[in-house]
Formats: structure tokens, sequence, C-alpha cells
């Protein structure tokens, strides 16, 4: 077997090139892994649409309706950031299907990563931030019916806090957040989530790993979770555009070595989502977001090929 990984064609919509949120990333991310040859080594897999059934999970039925048939309103529309259009919900619905297929194979294969998701700003009656749907919730929620999963840890390494996904899990005890974020970023009211790490901005790499190492090591042995979720947010790098720490390309990669060699060394199953990242050169956006599926490749020859 390879490393799977999830993709669709159409999670990147025709979009205003100029917008805050580069919605061309996804497509050049797909690009350069096939350009470095990682798409070759790996199996690549297509997400179908994800069911309403699934959605309501961790949303309410009236918010998927509204968000289907554009009948939100203008501030709910304002406070998700991005102008609705059928493209988009249909990129938004295979999305959270990308995450969970890609949670699926986790657990049939030990890691798998996706090349979008990790959607934490979501909440179950409204969106924010970019995020509509909250994948992370979906899939937690999702894997918890399963036989075979008792616990989920949702290790969240992106920049912002995952306040929707925290929220949204707060009265589910078997499903854990985890939150390594800039306390001075956005949100400004944070959620509570089981753990939450807060980060001085200008943080660099050898703090942040140092706080990685001492906190994630004890909450996996504390709590033996059967998944992990991980959002590999790439905002924490020092030239993200709304990142506010000082993170290189090489912290970045210790951090998604680290995670993910302390879950496959508990044979814990690691599904990785991309998560935020924000600059107006989207070729090197893309690069940047590219390393946790490069380190996941070289994880997965050391410990399952």
């Amino acid at each position: 077997m390879k490393l799977p990984l999830v993709y669709h064609h159409d999670y990147s919509p025709a979009f205003d090139p100029a917008h805050r949120f580069p919605m061309e990333k996804f497509h050049l991310l797909h690009q350069h892994l096939y350009d470095i040859g990682l798409i070759k080594q790996c199996d690549l897999f297509a997400p179908t649409l994800i069911n309403d059934s699934l959605l309501e999970l961790a949303h309410d039925k009236h918010y998927i309706e509204r968000f289907k048939t554009n009948l939100l309103t203008d501030k709910e529309i304002r406070r998700i950031g991005l102008p609705w259009s059928e493209a988009l919900v249909r990129r938004t619905r295979l999305a959270v299907g990308g995450s969970v297929l890609s949670m699926e194979l986790a657990l049939e294969r030990g890691l798998s990563a996706h090349l979008a998701g990790g959607t934490h700003h979501a909440h179950r009656d409204f969106g924010s931030g970019f995020c509509i749907f909250n994948d992370l919730a979906v899939c937690a929620l999702h894997a918890l019916r399963r036989d075979d999963v008792e616990r989920v840890m949702i290790i969240d390494l992106d920049v912002h806090q995952g306040d929707g996904t925290a929220n949204i899990l707060a009265n589910e005890p078997k499903a854990i957040t985890v939150s390594f974020h800039c306390k001075q970023n956005f949100p400004a009211r944070k959620a509570t989530s089981d753990y939450d790490i807060d980060i001085d901005r200008h943080t660099e790499d050898e703090h942040y790993l140092q706080l990685l190492k001492g906190h994630l090591p004890y909450l996996l042995e504390l709590h033996q979770p059967d998944l992990v979720l991980y959002d590999a947010g790439s905002d924490p790098y020092e030239h993200d555009a709304l990142g506010l720490l000082n993170i290189s390309a090489e912290g970045l990669a210790k951090r998604d070595y680290f995670v993910l060699t302390e879950c496959v060394q508990r044979r814990i199953p690691v599904s990785c989502v991309i998560g935020g990242g924000y600059m107006k050169d989207r070729q090197h956006l893309a690069r940047i977001h590219s390393i946790v599926h490069q380190t996941a490749a070289r994880v997965w020859q050391e410990y399952f090929a």
C-alpha cells in the first residue's frame, strides 16, 4: 500500500484572485506535489459530496439548508468572508467529504493526508473566518459512531484557535480538542478547548517546538485516542500574511514530523488536513502547505513501507 492522499479538481473554483482567501491554493498544491513527484508515490483518492445527514452531526439542519440555497443574510455572509455561489457550495461539500474520506483512509491504513480541510472556525449554526462547515467536528463525530473508535483527539496547530471545533464538541467527552495558537490572533474572543496552549506573537522555532514537545506526548499518553485529526495549518509560517508567528519552513517540517511520529509510534491512525495559509505569492503558499504532505510521505516510508 501507499500513502493515501485526498483531492478533488473542484476544490479551486473560479474566484476573485484579489480576494484575501487564496482559493487557487488547492489546485496549486496538487500541481506542486505532482511536479515534485510525490503524487506518483501515493494513492490519490477523490471524494464525493458530503451528505446532509453527516453534516447534521455537527451543524444545524436549517443552517445547512440556508447555505445551500443562498438564504443566508448579508451579515452571515460577511462573517464567513466568502461570496456565495453554487460553485462554492459544491466546493465546500466536496472538501468536507474529502476530510471524511481521509479520516476513513487513516483508520484503514494508519496515515492519510488531505489537500484541503481544517475549517475550524465554523460553528454549529453559523460560519466564520472563511469556514462554512466544520470538517474536523464532522469527522470526529462520525468516527465516534464506529465500533473501533472510542476516543478522537483533534490536534490543531493552525495559528488561529479552533473556536468552532471547541464549541461544537464541548459536550462530547470522547472528542478531545487541543489547540496551539497565537493568543493575540483571531478570534478575538476565544472558545474553551479541552487544552488551549497560547503562544505569544513573534515566537520562533525553538520555543514553539519546545511547547509542542512539552505537551503533546503527555496528552497522547493521557487520553490514548484511537484516531488523531491533525490540522497542520501553515499560517504559523514567518511570512504568512495573517500569522503573527515566526516559524520557519524547517520549523514547520520539524513540527509535522514530531506530531506524526508521536502518533504512529503509538499506532494511532492520523488524518492530516492543511488548515490556514495566506500569502500573496500563491505558488510559495502551495510549497509551504506541501510540507505536511512531504513529511507524511517521509513518515510513511519510515513506518509503513
